[in-house]
């Protein structure tokens, strides 16, 4: 008898071998590291292997040999939660170098991480950086006076104790090796510190300030510095402005939040006509009238700043007058913020004059001060022919509902006209 029986592999299927040209891209994608020859590939093959690549790839071979948009945005998209490449001039490789080094630098400790972190970073990132925004600086770790600050109280902390020691990381030799550094974005403090709270966390200490002014003044290219939430004190401001005098490209200075008092801002002042600033926010200092009229002195002269942003100081009457003195001959300051200043009747009566005769202001802030009543009038009064105009705030200024609300109906009305003027006219609106 015979008998006859089918014999099948269970594991067997139809699916045809990989093509050769397959397997030599999967070959390639997987040594990618050892043998990077993704320019020697047709385009065709490239957009696959760029597109399998992994993203842990070291930035030693990918960052000067991988342009494509998508596989940065790979590398973005997975590393963070939310990416938004608008503020990164719509650069996926542009958002992730600058965001990288960020991240180091928030992290780096002095005389404990490696250096060679940001030093060999440099050549890496340095036609991509534009942009820098370090909210953390963190400070040397005292393990050798643990003990020692353990039995210290609050209260020795906030004399400074440990200060010499407590210097950051210095910024000199990064900044100055980015050719296309533009803006600069700092604050010197530590971020969630918890219970380990200490006041010597947040201390810019006077060689801090030393190796970022010689840093800054060395960042020819550098548009837009920022140094906030810092305890920046006069002597610390005296030192940047130092630094910054007659800088080539320098538009912007935000020094907010800070410890800067009268001669400070009189050093701001000198500043204000010895380089191109359009941008100026002091707000939240201690300036007072000194301070403030120093900074008058200069408006009167100046003819780039735009933008004056003083709010939270303390420049009174005396300040506020010579502020308004100082704009009845500028003619370029567009935008003034004195909010919170303590001003009254007098300034108000004086900056009338103001509003009657400069026709360049449009956006001007009085809120928080108590200008009165008939300081409310002597401003309607002034804005009667007033055609510039098209912001006022004066909440909580103490003008009188009825004089807020007239107010308002005229810079409406002036908001108005020009956003007609900027429909019929665009060109001009762009120029």
């Amino acid at each position: 008898y015979y008998t006859h029986r089918v014999i099948e592999d269970p594991e067997w299927t139809l699916t045809t071998v990989p093509h050769l040209t397959e397997l030599c891209l999967q070959h390639i994608i997987h040594n990618f590291e050892k043998n990077p020859i993704l320019d020697r590939l047709l385009p065709e093959h490239q957009r696959k292997v760029l597109d399998r690549l992994s993203t842990g790839l070291p930035l030693a071979v990918t960052a000067n040999l991988i342009s494509d948009e998508d596989y940065w945005k790979r590398c973005c998209t997975e590393r963070w939660q939310v990416c938004d490449i608008s503020n990164y001039g719509d650069s996926w490789k542009r958002m992730f170098f600058e965001r990288h080094l960020e991240n180091i630098l928030k992290c780096f400790i002095p005389n404990t991480t490696d250096p060679n972190q940001v030093l060999e970073l440099i050549p890496l990132c340095k036609d991509y950086v534009r942009k820098l925004e370090v909210d953390q600086f963190l400070p040397p770790v005292q393990v050798d006076q643990k003990e020692e600050r353990d039995d210290l109280s609050d209260t020795g902390s906030d004399f400074g104790f440990g200060e010499v020691s407590m210097h950051h990381y210095d910024l000199g030799v990064l900044i100055t090796a980015l050719p296309h550094l533009e803006e600069l974005h700092l604050t010197y403090g530590v971020k969630d510190c918890g219970m380990n709270f200490e006041w010597n966390l947040f201390n810019f200490t006077h060689q801090d300030c030393c190796n970022l002014a010689v840093a800054v003044k060395m960042c020819h290219n550098l548009k837009v510095f920022k140094l906030t939430r810092s305890k920046v004190d006069d002597n610390k401001t005296r030192l940047l402005v130092r630094n910054l005098l007659d800088h080539p490209c320098l538009v912007e200075l935000n020094l907010s939040h800070n410890l800067i008092r009268d001669k400070g801002a009189q050093a701001v002042g000198k500043l204000i006509n010895r380089s191109r600033l359009e941008t100026l926010d002091l707000c939240n200092n201690q300036i007072r009238h000194l301070g403030a009229q120093a900074l008058a002195r200069a408006l009167a002269e100046n003819s780039t700043l735009t933008s004056l942003n003083l709010r939270l100081n303390c420049v009174e009457d005396k300040g506020g007058e010579a502020i308004s003195r100082a704009l009845l001959t500028n003619t370029t300051l567009r935008s003034i913020h004195l909010g919170s200043n303590n001003l009254s009747e007098p300034t108000a009566t004086l900056f009338s004059q103001v509003l009657a005769q400069n026709s360049t202001l449009t956006r001007i802030n009085f809120s928080c001060n108590h200008l009165g009543l008939d300081g409310g009038k002597q401003l309607l009064d002034g804005l009667v022919d007033n055609k510039a105009l098209t912001e006022f705030d004066l909440r909580l200024a103490e003008v009188g509902q009825e004089t807020e609300y007239l107010i308002q109906q005229i810079v409406w009305a002036n908001r108005e006209a020009a956003r007609l003027g900027s429909l019929q006219h665009p060109t001009a609106k762009h120029l």
